[in-house]
């Protein structure tokens, strides 16, 4: 498909209006909040409609308790807080009482990664793909734009049972069409065809891995560039396809090395299609508050390293 990059939007003012809306035309829905409100745009739905927003404090165990038991009663409960407090602190409510019984409970990662407005390396997410792909029954989304959050959300209110979203905190440039794009689980989106590699993104990396693609262009490497916004489900077709065709994978996410979409694409790899890959994310070690271009940087995870992976993956290829 062709990607003509829009205005940048805040996936978290897509969040709040969405469930705003949700919350209005749906009798099921309500929002409980971590005391974080005003940082993940849940208080849109606090001041358009106060009856449906339970605020929880800053207690995400029992936050998670009190969406498990709305749900037994039929009510499509929303948790949102900061992907490292709702994926850390209250993973056993998740596991036991939200995940073994597959309760329709909706949880919502914001300030996911490492691009939180300088809030510190302790408000910072980085594991929870590992963490929430890793628990039976969890559905794991990682949207790339604001059309597709409300695109998985809209799915997210259908589905019945626990989804996982993760959110980005700052603006990034839309890449859907809201008109033409639809969500379907455990389905990945062809952004770019090219024959030489293929780079597989999920999330705040899939921008710039159309910007690394443009670069390798110029350069003289096509690349196919497939968005996977579905980690778990993942769709391992799409990546054996890949992997058949073009002989060579990098993937990147803002996210650590272990456990997220690399882990899970070499999953595939290594059991159906073994081909040459490299994984572009943060490495073994703590993060840093900071800037975004100099978190980018320091971490090695900004377009500039994805062109180098792919130039290094073709050479393990043999091109």
């Amino acid at each position: 498909m062709a990607v003509q990059l829009g205005n940048a939007v805040a996936m978290r003012d897509v969040f709040g209006d969405t469930l705003v809306r949700l919350s209005q035309t749906d009798p099921r829905v309500y929002a409980l909040d971590g005391d974080l409100a005003t940082s993940t745009k849940m208080d849109k739905v606090a001041e358009a409609n106060p009856s449906k927003f339970l605020q929880m404090g800053i207690a995400e165990q029992n936050m998670v308790g009190v969406a498990a038991g709305l749900a037994t009663v039929g009510l499509q409960p929303w948790v949102c807080s900061f992907a490292a407090f709702i994926t850390k602190r209250a993973l056993d409510q998740i596991m036991v009482t939200v995940a073994q019984p597959k309760l329709d409970v909706k949880m919502i990662g914001a300030y996911s990664g490492l691009l939180t407005g300088c809030t510190g390396k302790t408000h910072q997410g980085l594991e929870d793909l590992a963490i929430m792909r890793s628990i039976p029954n969890m559905v794991v989304l990682s949207p790339a734009d604001g059309v597709e959050v409300k695109k998985m959300m809209e799915f997210a209110n259908q589905y019945n049972g626990p989804v996982y979203i993760r959110l980005a905190r700052d603006p990034l440039p839309t890449i859907f069409d809201e008109v033409s794009y639809s969500f379907t689980l455990g389905k990945a989106i062809k952004l770019k065809d090219g024959e030489d590699a293929t780079i597989i993104s999920t999330g705040t990396q899939t921008v710039r891995s159309l910007e690394a693609a443009q670069t390798l262009e110029s350069r003289g490497i096509r690349v196919t560039v497939l968005h996977m916004p579905s980690v778990k489900p993942i769709d391992q077709a799409a990546i054996v396809e890949a992997a058949e065709r073009t002989g060579a994978i990098v993937t990147t996410e803002e996210h650590t090395i272990y456990g997220g979409l690399g882990s899970a694409v070499a999953e595939v790899l290594v059991e159906n299609c073994p081909v040459p890959m490299l994984r572009v994310a943060v490495q073994d070690r703590n993060s840093e508050s900071g800037s975004n271009d100099a978190l980018l940087k320091k971490y090695n995870i900004g377009p500039e390293n994805i062109v180098h992976a792919v130039e290094q993956v073709l050479q393990r290829k043999g091109k």
